[in-house]
């Protein structure tokens, strides 16, 4: 047989196995049920409900070894589950594991009817809530924040606003200067600074004003965008590759289930974080403001922990890092670590090292309540 024969019989062996995969994976998706694919199914309990706001307590895992309470707020541009994504990934089950005493505030799904809600909402009133209802259900007057990527955004500003209520703040993959993407010398990152700074303000009011709200949908396709050949073969290339992976192919389903949960972003509060943070960067220029006051930076005393991905094509490392030189409190620790903005939360290989580290990190200031400034 010719060379070219064997190559023409290898590649119709190939297409006939490709074939045989697709088959595989239609039918495993038919057949698996919502139920399946659970995510965010660390046991927890209802402790207030304010408006669509809901506060949780996670039921403990282990001896406490950091005995005040850690509040965890997630952004509002996708969902809280992304910490709490399976049993094996997830750094919510993994800090529980590690003594710590975790409560979770969960935006819910805003709609049209939230269309007025601002960051001042967020920040003043439902964390503000929040941590009045932990300290009083806990007996701590201060607790620990901790936030992840707009969530860090928002309990950034708490700390700096309410100082006197803050033990510890912990922020992950967070922007902070929203133009430090400039310095980033790897050309795939920062591409969400750039198109949004490209909007015209005005198209971003016509935006939220036709629908009330920043649409979800719109901005999933935002991100596919950001990375279009991934999104346009994770359907066939990657499939193919994991379908005969039971544990991969469940792996798969829960991350598409999170990604395909993107709630609405509320319209006022997305006019602020597009327009006044994304393309005014009044947060780090020290501008901006929520409820009549000005967010300081410099009045955040508490320890502060800083941990982003190297390797973050949505908020760049220089963005997070910003925050060590513009704050008032003299504990500061910055840790990066190898991955990407989801990576970080669900890779295996860097997923413990996020919990460990900020375990780490909070049990010795528990042990220490010298350390605050």
């Amino acid at each position: 047989m010719s060379d070219q024969e064997n190559q023409t019989s290898r590649f119709a062996r190939d297409m006939a196995a490709n074939a045989e995969k697709m088959f595989k994976a239609t039918q495993l998706i038919a057949n698996t049920r919502d139920e399946d694919v659970a995510i965010g199914t660390t046991p927890k309990h209802l402790v207030m409900r304010r408006d669509k706001v809901e506060l949780f307590h996670y039921e403990p895992m282990a001896e406490a070894t950091a005995k005040t309470p850690v509040l965890l707020a997630y952004g509002l541009i996708g969902r809280y589950t992304m910490a709490d994504l399976q049993p094996d990934r997830s750094l919510v089950r993994s800090l529980l594991s590690k003594g710590l005493d975790l409560w979770l505030i969960d935006w819910g799904q805003p709609g049209r009817t939230e269309r007025w809600l601002k960051i001042d909402d967020y920040v003043d009133d439902y964390i503000d809530a929040a941590v009045d209802r932990i300290a009083q259900e806990t007996g701590h007057d201060k607790i620990t924040l901790l936030g992840i990527c707009e969530g860090g955004v928002f309990t950034t500003c708490y700390a700096a606003l309410r100082p006197e209520k803050v033990k510890n703040l912990v922020i992950t993959i967070t922007p902070i200067d929203f133009h430090a993407d400039v310095k980033d010398k790897a050309a795939h990152h920062g591409f969400l600074n750039l198109w949004t700074r490209s909007l015209d303000p005005d198209d971003i009011d016509k935006l939220v004003d036709t629908y009330g709200v920043l649409p979800g949908e719109f901005m999933s396709s935002v991100f596919s965008m950001m990375t279009p050949m991934r999104s346009l073969t994770k359907y066939n290339v990657d499939l193919i590759d994991i379908v005969d992976d039971d544990a991969k192919f469940m792996n798969f389903l829960r991350m598409e289930k999170w990604l395909a949960d993107r709630p609405h972003h509320p319209g006022g509060a997305a006019k602020q974080w597009l327009k006044d943070l994304y393309q005014e960067n009044r947060l780090v220029e020290g501008s901006f403001e929520l409820s009549g006051r000005r967010v300081d930076l410099k009045s955040i005393t508490a320890p502060v922990l800083n941990v982003f991905a190297l390797d973050d094509h949505i908020i760049p490392p220089d963005c997070s890092r910003a925050l060590g030189a513009k704050i008032g409190s003299t504990d500061y620790t910055e840790i990066p670590l190898p991955g990407g903005h989801v990576g970080l939360f669900v890779s295996s290989k860097s997923q413990g090292k996020l919990s460990q580290s900020i375990a780490d990190w909070l049990v010795a200031r528990d042990a220490n309540p010298g350390s605050e400034s």
